[in-house]
């Protein structure tokens, strides 16, 4: 059942350092999960020794197509868990359903961008999958197709779900402009923590760039393409200021640039 849109939710004033501490804590959950679950624990759990994590990379002696492939599938999969929460947070705050709704479009466009990207680049996970597949020219183009289908459907899905779920109206520009704008400069962290990772300088715009400002375009102009007559199914009051959000995404900001940035080295 679709709740009422009322003035005040269109013109609801959301706290931009809330905002942006949920994007960051969401950015670097989506950047573990990928690296350090997708790629590392995968490996770690098919016979590689010892490697090293970082936010841009996992490094080891040998890597499998399942390692390469495994950070995409991870990100897949955690997509689908939060977009499940999200629906099922019925009584929760906008601030906490805004949260697994970051989540979602993270794990989203990075689970599927890395298709695309792949297959125009030949360079990163999906092109280390088809490496020295025959007709590799036709791999390359099924990752562009599939990655431009799949991401115009996460944008939906995104966009769709920010307003049914969230409950920010289709009419709520300005609204709708600061809460995917915000979530979309996180890609800021990504960038600084690969400027201190040790495999190599380049990864920051082989990598990190990319993989933030490119996969999370989705954010800039998802807002363009939800669906007419998507209408809110909750009440959204504005997200309000929260102090013990803002400090855990200041410390695990400063944990993931200057310690996961830097390289741990994980063994078997």
């Amino acid at each position: 059942m679709a709740a009422e849109v009322s003035p005040a939710s269109v013109q609801a004033n959301d706290d931009v350092l809330t905002v942006c501490a949920i994007s960051l804590l969401a950015e670097i959950i989506g950047n573990v999960l990928h690296e350090g679950l997708g790629h590392a624990a995968t490996a770690l759990l098919t016979g590689t020794k010892s490697g090293v994590l970082t936010t841009v990379a996992w490094s080891s002696d040998f890597d499998s197509r399942l390692v390469a492939a495994g950070g995409s599938l991870a990100n897949l999969v955690a997509a689908m868990v939060f977009w499940i929460a999200l629906r099922g947070a019925t009584g929760a705050s906008v601030r906490w359903r805004f949260f697994p709704l970051t989540s979602l479009a993270f794990n989203l466009f990075a689970g599927t961008g890395y298709f695309f990207f792949s297959g125009v680049t030949n360079f990163g996970d999906w092109a280390e999958v088809i490496a020295g597949l025959q007709a590799h020219w036709l791999w390359r183009g099924l990752l562009v197709v599939a990655g431009i289908a799949s991401y115009y459907g996460d944008v939906l899905v995104v966009g769709t779900t920010l307003v049914r779920y969230v409950g920010v109206p289709r009419n709520a520009t300005r609204r709708l402009l600061k809460l995917t704008l915000i979530p979309y400069s996180s890609a800021v962290l990504l960038c600084a923590a690969g400027l201190v990772n040790p495999i190599g300088i380049q990864l920051v715009w082989q990598s990190a760039l990319p993989g933030a400002a490119g996969a999370h375009s989705g954010l800039l102009w998802l807002r363009y393409y939800i669906p007419r007559g998507t209408v809110p199914e909750r009440r959204s009051d504005g997200i309000d200021r929260n102090y013990a959000c803002i400090i855990v995404a200041v410390g695990l900001s400063l944990v993931f640039i200057f310690v996961l940035g830097r390289g741990i080295t994980l063994h078997q």
